[in-house]
């Protein structure tokens, strides 16, 4: 069993609501890059083309205004496809700077359609971090990897979008990342130096990550088996309307229910999360399969064990967003 006082609700994590919210909007993506699954899993039945309701989408929002307010630090609108495909998105982000005073908004895109108007909609929402996934620094490696994207073109909504950041005054951050993997090795220091360069607030190389064991040739663990981050941390909410405790799932192994009829609180304090946590806790998955093959837990870190999402979103973020007490 592993040791309590290393793993469990500590620093930003609370037993009483989730500290991020994580919402996927929409399951349709406008690209269809190499390690993500989507260009398989759009082929197969658990695919329904579905997007985020935006009545579902504030009543969650509601939820984090009134029972997360000083607990919740994070509503991310990332995932499984592109947010600003979903018809609904901008309406959405409005709505969570009007209603959330106490937790960041972050958005995760591609950037692909990200033009003036959309750009300039997410900044006068109050978007507070902007995370653009490019994973390359020359063309002909973004052609490779992003297939169905133009470096060119996306380069220049990033750089507009920084323009526009710059001239209007904007609080908002911008990050750009890059997932390192076999096809841009040796490109991660100049996407570092150029990015950097124009200006960008963070530059994240991450690892590569199995999608919740969809991809699991991308991640091979080197260390006895711990708990995973996630289910002391964040919870999912769905295209489609269900709450899942992985953000990385692309066969609905983590869904638990749908947020109709119950509330982010009552799921985070449920039997079902009290479950999992114990499974992790003990290591013992035989009664929770998705966990059990998942090799992402190796990718996730605690409080304790170093740098994370939440150390990068407080540097970033203004302190009175994050609930008190959270890094220590």
């Amino acid at each position: 069993m592993s040791d309590g006082t290393i793993y469990g609700f500590q620093a930003h994590l609370s037993p009483e609501f989730p500290s991020q919210v994580i919402i996927d909007v929409t399951e349709h993506c406008n690209l269809a890059c190499v390690h993500c699954p989507h260009p398989e899993y759009a082929k197969t039945n658990k695919w329904t083309g579905c997007h985020l309701t935006l009545a579902i989408h504030n009543r969650a929002i509601d939820e984090i205004a009134t029972a997360g307010k000083g607990i919740c630090q994070y509503v991310r609108y990332t995932a499984n496809g592109e947010p600003l495909i979903n018809p609904s998105f901008l309406d959405m982000v409005k709505y969570a700077g009007q209603r959330l005073d106490h937790c960041s908004i972050n958005v995760t895109t591609n950037a692909k359609s990200l033009n003036e108007r959309r750009a300039l909609a997410l900044l006068n929402a109050g978007v507070n971090v902007i995370d653009i996934s490019l994973d390359a620094f020359k063309p002909e490696t973004y052609a490779r990897i992003r297939k169905k994207g133009d470096l060119h073109k996306t380069k220049q909504n990033v750089l507009q979008l920084l323009d526009l950041i710059q001239q209007g005054d904007f609080e908002t951050k911008l990050v750009v990342s890059f997932v390192r993997q076999p096809l841009n090795e040796g490109e991660a220091d100049d996407f570092e130096k150029y990015w950097k360069h124009q200006g960008v607030h963070f530059v994240v190389i991450r690892r590569l990550h199995s999608a919740g064991g969809a991809k699991t040739e991308h991640v091979k663990p080197e260390t006895e088996r711990y708990p995973c981050l996630y289910p002391w941390e964040r919870i999912t909410l769905a295209p489609d309307g269900a709450l899942h405790f992985c953000p990385q799932d692309w066969e609905h192994g983590s869904e638990i229910c749908s947020l109709a009829g119950t509330s982010l609180q009552e799921v985070w304090q449920g039997d079902v999360m009290q479950a999992l946590r114990k499974a992790h806790l003990d290591s013992d998955f035989s009664c929770h399969r998705f966990c059990g093959k998942c090799p992402d837990w190796s990718t996730t870190r605690w409080p304790c064990q170093g740098r994370s999402y939440s150390n990068l979103m407080r540097e970033l973020v203004p302190a009175d967003l994050l609930a008190e007490g959270a890094f220590a």
